[in-house]
């Protein structure tokens, strides 16, 4: 078998697997309860905290467990807006973000809220000018995602974070479900940053939401403290341990992972330029983990059958996108229909070796020759 849709959900590192079962046996109060099992688990979870604060240099209370990055787009959007109503109805945002951002504000405008979307530069980076423009005394939220779960294009987001601290009441929030674990995160001037672990391999089910001490929100679940005021519920302990520890493991060794990747990815490239018929849509500002491509004359789904007969596993687009014909962040880039329209995507990881590289392009090759003639 040849996995090569990491984007869309990762393998469980069975490190993290055996963190998650033996807190399961050995921690069985619960963390709110104020005997002795119950502080032994509290104690257990404040220290899953403070490895992910450490991990991600922000501090403890600014961490709040999720049931994954849906769940914390959803508290920060809509948190935010319930708890400043009076500080504008105006959002900003791209054409690039995942459904669960992009639904959750086409839900906000029927309440009322103005939905601005960012212009796009050729390379998929934001239009920073026209940003600049666009932001007033009314935006109330900026929401731009590091890394697109498409194409991978990588944001800048601290140059964008550093150019909203001139509006001290608009608050800069950041999908970086693609980034984490995946390329160096800094989050100095960022407000709010969700992240889920099964993409970096941990256990689904688990996320978090990183919100700065100076911003408030309205919580999305409410019945008393848990492990964070805004996130009512008994602690899930064992998802909490191994997330912590599946972004210890995914730091650890990061440049040399890193390098793998993007070694990997520049063969995939070059070998793909070869083949007639393949318009990579992956440019400079993707990161290699992610490289989208379009096969024209071959419906996406087609393709992807025809190699999963082979024991390849990639995907149409990102996982939780509705099903549309065509790719929405290549329409926003212009591309045409053809190319928007028969779009896939190969997401490799620091587990990917050559030979699966090579094993790809070849049957691809074998595919393409196959579904065309």
């Amino acid at each position: 078998m040849v996995y090569l849709d990491y984007s869309a959900t990762t393998p469980v590192n069975e490190e993290v697997l055996d963190s998650f079962s033996k807190t399961c046996l050995s921690f069985l109060g619960n963390a709110n309860s104020l005997h002795k099992l119950g502080v032994e688990s509290k104690q257990l979870m404040d220290a899953s905290t403070r490895q992910i604060a450490q991990l991600l240099h922000v501090k403890e209370s600014e961490v709040i467990f999720t049931s994954g990055a849906s769940e914390a787009n959803n508290m920060a959007l809509q948190g935010i807006v319930r708890q400043y109503p009076n500080r504008g109805k105006h959002i900003i945002t791209t054409k690039l973000e995942h459904s669960s951002v992009l639904e959750c504000l086409a839900y906000l405008e029927k309440q009322g809220y103005i939905i601005d979307y960012v212009p796009l530069l050729d390379t998929g980076l934001i239009d920073f000018e026209a940003l600049k423009k666009m932001v007033t005394k009314e935006t109330v939220l900026v929401s731009i995602c590091h890394v697109n779960s498409e194409l991978g294009i990588c944001q800048d987001i601290d140059k964008i974070g550093q150019f909203l601290t001139n509006f001290p009441t608009t608050i800069f929030h950041v999908d970086g479900t693609q980034a984490v674990g995946k390329i160096p995160v800094c989050l100095d001037h960022v407000d709010l940053y969700s992240f889920s672990a099964h993409k970096f391999f941990g256990l689904k089910g688990i996320g978090c939401l990183i919100k700065k001490d100076n911003i408030e929100l309205e919580p999305l679940i409410f019945g008393g403290k848990s492990q964070s005021n805004y996130r009512s519920g008994t602690p899930a302990l064992p998802l909490m341990v191994s997330c912590s520890k599946a972004l210890r493991l995914i730091l650890s060794d990061f440049e040399k992972k890193y390098q793998h990747v993007e070694k990997l990815s520049h063969l995939l490239k070059q070998k793909l330029e070869n083949i007639d018929g393949i318009v990579i849509n992956s440019g400079e500002k993707a990161i290699p983990h992610i490289v989208n491509i379009s096969v024209l004359g071959i419906k996406p789904e087609t393709m992807l059958h025809a190699l999963e007969e082979k024991e390849i596993y990639i995907s149409t687009k990102t996982a939780c996108s509705k099903d549309s014909g065509e790719s929405l962040p290549l329409v926003a880039l212009g591309k045409t229909s053809e190319i928007s329209g028969h779009s896939i995507r190969i997401s490799i990881s620091y587990l990917t070796t050559e030979e699966e590289i090579d094993y790809l392009v070849n049957t691809l090759k074998e595919c393409i020759q196959k579904l065309k003639f």
